[in-house]
């Protein structure tokens, strides 16, 4: 159920070759990396079992709906055959629900067509209302998207004291998710989910997928607890 996250903006091409490495070796669902990383990252798991996912409109998720479809076929094109997107979060909270059903919609027959899943990143850092939240989930299950997901791991928020912070995915909001989307579509949660521990709990709360950059340590705690 894990997405192995190779995401960050520091990461190089020698990162990406050991996180796949990582991969590989604990059989995980997928990676998830970055626009350019696809080629290679394609390269470096054929024949793993392992999937290639991209990550478009990230993190902020203020590209043109042209420009997020442009994204999302360059990374087919490359070897991705799932696409996480993140909505136009502006838009989202100026409750202009026509435009981002458009632009869901208009993102998730691009994936289709070229045969990838698309997960509908929501950034519930910054989208916290719930009935926002809902009608998120519905227009995800209405424009027959694959996954609902809670966050980039990139959702910043400045505290009082000046400092960033972001808090992920959370069992409510998983739970809410969960409710609110249609039985075809799957949940994923992101951003926080550190421990075997959490991993376990937010596959209680419905999740199919988790993303994770801590793999390694999650799943050799998962082997010492549980054996291989």
């Amino acid at each position: 159920m894990i997405d192995h996250s190779v995401l960050h903006p520091t990461l190089t091409d020698n990162d990406l070759e050991r996180e796949c490495q990582v991969a590989a070796k604990y059989d995980v669902a997928s990676v998830c990396v970055k626009p350019y990383m696809v080629k290679r990252a394609s390269e470096l798991l054929k024949g793993s079992g392992v999937l290639v996912g991209c990550v478009i409109g990230f993190p902020a998720g203020n590209s043109t709906i042209d420009v997020k479809v442009f994204e999302a076929m360059t990374a087919c094109k490359d070897g991705a055959v799932e696409i996480d997107m993140v909505i136009n979060i502006g838009k989202a909270l100026s409750g202009d629900w026509e435009y981002i059903e458009k632009e869901i919609d208009t993102v998730t027959k691009a994936c289709h067509s070229n045969g990838a899943i698309v997960k509908v990143i929501f950034e519930t850092d910054y989208i916290t209302q719930d009935e926002d939240k809902i009608r998120l989930c519905e227009i995800c299950t209405k424009v027959s998207a694959d996954y609902v997901k809670t966050s980039s791991g990139f959702g910043f928020v400045k505290d009082k004291d000046g400092r960033f912070f972001y808090t992920g995915a959370t069992i409510p909001d998983l739970k809410l998710m969960r409710k609110h989307s249609g039985p075809q579509v799957k949940v994923k949660a992101a951003g926080g989910v550190r421990t075997l521990d959490q991993l376990i709990a937010v596959r209680e709360a419905g999740c199919s997928r988790s993303g994770a950059t801590a793999t390694a340590s999650i799943l050799e705690e998962a082997n010492r607890r549980f054996g291989k």
